[in-house]
């Protein structure tokens, strides 16, 4: 999805404020907000994918997946809106955003790419509970995961052939490539 950027600063207060009342979503970065851009067919169907396998899987877990409508803080003055997000903390402190998912999952375009590749990564990866970061490419057939070591590290996992297993071990579920892309058309 492409962001439009608004072009005055606005404080966090005000920006959740608008966004309980606005029929467009806005991300928020240090004062300034970007309207979301609307997704395609095949965006919609990777999300449905992951939010049904990540449903089935946790409903007896304390974890809960969300999709798209549920902002992350991603920083003191940083609010994205990630494709889906899985997190354990049970009710949020603000029923709107997340604090402290585990597991994010972004699908990307080409006009996203670079901003869910370099900007979002790197901001995922401050937060401390974020334990793995996954790209999902909706063009072609590829999935990167992003994952935290022990150590506090991180490494990157590349699928790129449907006949692939891979695995989100934040919520220790193993998936096929083709069950995150069916019925995708490229």
């Amino acid at each position: 999805m492409g962001l439009a950027k608004l072009k005055t600063k606005i404080s966090i207060e005000e920006y959740l404020d608008g966004e309980e009342l606005s029929e467009i979503r806005y991300e928020y970065i240090n004062g300034e907000v970007y309207a979301m851009a609307g997704a395609s067919q095949n965006h919609n169907r990777i999300i449905r994918n992951f939010l049904t396998s990540l449903s089935n899987h946790l409903q007896n877990s304390p974890c809960e997946p969300f999709s798209e409508n549920i902002k992350v803080r991603a920083a003191e003055e940083v609010f994205y809106y990630p494709d889906v997000l899985v997190t354990c903390e049970g009710n949020f402190s603000n029923p709107f955003y997340a604090e402290q998912p585990v597991l994010i999952i972004e699908v990307i375009s080409p006009s996203t790419a670079q901003i869910d590749r370099r900007e979002k990564l790197h901001a995922y990866r401050q937060m401390p509970s974020v334990h793995e970061y996954v790209v999902v490419e909706q063009e072609k057939i590829s999935i990167e995961i992003h994952r935290r070591q022990e150590n506090g590290n991180w490494i990157t996992y590349f699928f790129t052939r449907t006949d692939e297993d891979f695995t989100l071990e934040s919520v220790d579920l193993t998936l096929r490539i083709d069950e995150a892309y069916k019925p995708v058309n490229f």
